[in-house]
């Protein structure tokens, strides 16, 4: 039988030594890059080990909103996420020994996921507040955080599965993760039947279970430092988009060649407005969040796929509907390529809704 799994979230925190971003040839060569960026490591007093900040999931809450607030709690920097970086397991009653810790199915054991995280301003911070919810500094977990290359973290880190996920976050550097912006598509949340609903499709509301999810999906999209918010016009768009402007601040941009109507009439349109927000994403350094309908996802992705480095990343996106259930997001790490935008990594946002 098995054992209590606790589940746990955390990330590799990043900067640019000497706050020196690269620019030109310099931005896009790995070995620059990394001897020229910082990372964080944090010394937990009750171990008296070295690890990447982390911590147990709160009851209802999501790894990628666990390792947020964690990180922020450990270390008291404000972050947003970036790429997912991977998983370790090790039973509990090895938390803070060194060597190989191999699990055992009939015991206790740590699951722990991790992501890469940059530091954003206290403005930014501010903003997202209400929809993220509180970070309250623990000084008794950590004593000490140092910045320090890669290459010095690999020889500080106490345990060898921290220096997997090291591993991890060198190879999506090498990669070009830290020159790409985050992209967010997201489907609205649950709307009123059409049989049932007597006024006009553009006026379908969500349901009060959609309303839920978008109400949880801001927790999520916080995550990521969101920044511009743009959806169809539709009221069950604007109604699960809108819930996080009101949290946050962000105006809300109107496109209307994302509508259903608008799509059936000139599906080329509604990538033509994708693919702008993925350019001005990537031009102006913005984290930006597009609300839409489901034939519109399915048409945006058809283009989508052929803008993914690789094959296998492009069957990530789903070939076939709903594409992503309502309420949901997919967010994507876009670089600026030879031919326009370019997707490196994809990963799912799923919000709770309890």
């Amino acid at each position: 039988m098995s054992s209590t799994v606790v589940e746990a979230a955390g990330g590799i925190v990043y900067r640019w030594r000497d706050d020196i971003r690269l620019e030109g040839p310099k931005a896009k060569d790995p070995d620059i890059i990394l001897d020229n960026l910082e990372v964080c490591v944090v010394h937990r007093p009750k171990y008296d080990d070295w690890s990447w900040p982390k911590g147990k999931l709160d009851i209802n809450e999501s790894h990628r909103h666990a390792a947020v607030r964690e990180i922020g709690e450990e270390t008291g920097l404000p972050v947003a996420l970036g790429a997912y970086l991977g998983e370790i397991e090790y039973p509990l009653e090895d938390e803070g020994k060194p060597g190989k810790r191999r699990c055992n199915p009939s015991k206790p054991r740590k699951h722990v996921l991790y992501w890469n995280a940059h530091v954003i301003d206290p403005i930014a911070a501010e903003k997202r507040r209400y929809a993220f919810g509180p970070i309250n500094t623990d000084p008794n977990e950590v004593d000490n955080i140092l910045w320090m290359s890669p290459a010095d973290a690999r020889h500080k880190v106490t345990h060898v599965l921290d220096r997997d996920i090291l591993d991890q976050f060198v190879a999506k550097v090498r990669g070009g993760i830290l020159g790409s912006r985050m992209f967010l598509l997201i489907r609205h949340g649950k709307a009123e039947g059409r049989k049932f609903w007597g006024g006009t499709d553009a006026d379908r509301p969500l349901t009060p279970r959609g309303a839920a999810y978008a109400y949880a999906l801001t927790r999520e999209i916080a995550c990521f430092g969101i920044d511009r918010l743009v959806t169809s016009p539709w009221r069950r768009c604007t109604g699960t988009i809108e819930t996080f402007s009101w949290q946050t601040g962000l105006p809300v941009h109107m496109a209307d060649d994302l509508t259903e109507d608008a799509f059936a009439d000139h599906p080329d349109s509604a990538w033509a407005c994708i693919l702008g927000e993925m350019q001005h994403t990537i031009d102006s350094d913005e984290t930006t969040a597009v609300c839409m309908h489901r034939p519109v996802i399915g048409g945006v992705f058809e283009h989508m796929r052929n803008l993914c480095v690789s094959k296998a990343l492009a069957k990530r996106l789903p070939a076939k509907s709903p594409y992503m259930a309502t309420g949901h997001a997919v967010a994507f790490n876009i670089v600026e390529a030879d031919d326009g935008p370019a997707i490196i990594d994809i990963q799912k946002v799923n919000p709770i809704v309890y």
